[in-house]
Formats: structure tokens, C-alpha cells, sequence
């Protein structure tokens, strides 16, 4: 991943997400996914907006079943802001950068 963004698994999920210091919006997606793709450079530009503040992860769906299928996940881009380990929003579908920081903005 670039910039500030983490890649995260099923195995990694609990200890990047779940037990993170601060919030974390997690992006669902895949690599077919067009939309997922069309969020990718609005994520990269908000995480350096938000450097230090929130952390940004991607989970990929087609390799990692477990998370999105525990969230219950059914359509990607999915996004989901977690805090304290408890899931504070969800965005479903594309979203534009001020719909994104509204959400942001509800973990801080």
C-alpha cells in the first residue's frame, strides 16, 4: 500500500484495527471493483490530511473472507471507522471526500 495506508488480513485485523490507539477507517475492497479503485486516491489524500490523527487500512475481500463476512459486508467499496474497537460509522459505495471526512470526524 502507499502512503499511510496499512494493508490488513483476517489475522492481522484484531491487533491493526480492533486494538488500535486511535480510529481506523478500514476500506473493503477488491481489485476488480471500479469504484473501489475510483476511493483509492481519496483515501491516500485523507490519510495525509489526518497523518497522526486516524489510521487507514484496506482489506482486501477476495483474499481476507473472515473480516467483511463478521461485519457482514455484502457490497464493496465498504468502508467502516472503528474506535476503541467498536465500529462508530459505515459508507457503502463510492463517496466523495467531504462524505469521507464527515465520517472521519465522528471518531475524533
Amino acid at each position: 500500500m502507499a502512503g499511510n495506508i496499512v494493508e490488513i488480513s483476517d489475522s492481522t485485523f484484531g491487533s491493526e484495527v480492533l486494538q488500535a490507539d486511535k480510529p481506523v477507517l478500514v476500506d473493503f475492497w477488491a481489485p476488480w471493483c471500479g469504484p473501489c479503485k475510483a476511493i483509492g486516491p481519496v483515501m491516500e489524500e485523507l490519510s495525509k490530511d489526518y497523518d497522526g490523527k486516524v489510521k487507514f487500512a484496506k482489506c482486501n475481500v477476495d483474499d481476507n473472507p473472515v473480516t467483511p463476512g463478521n461485519y457482514g459486508i455484502r457490497a464493496i467499496p465498504t468502508l467502516i471507522l472503528f474506535k476503541d474497537g467498536q465500529q462508530v460509522d459505515q459508507i457503502v459505495g463510492m463517496a466523495d471526500k467531504s462524505k469521507l471526512e464527515a465520517t472521519i470526524k465522528k471518531g475524533l
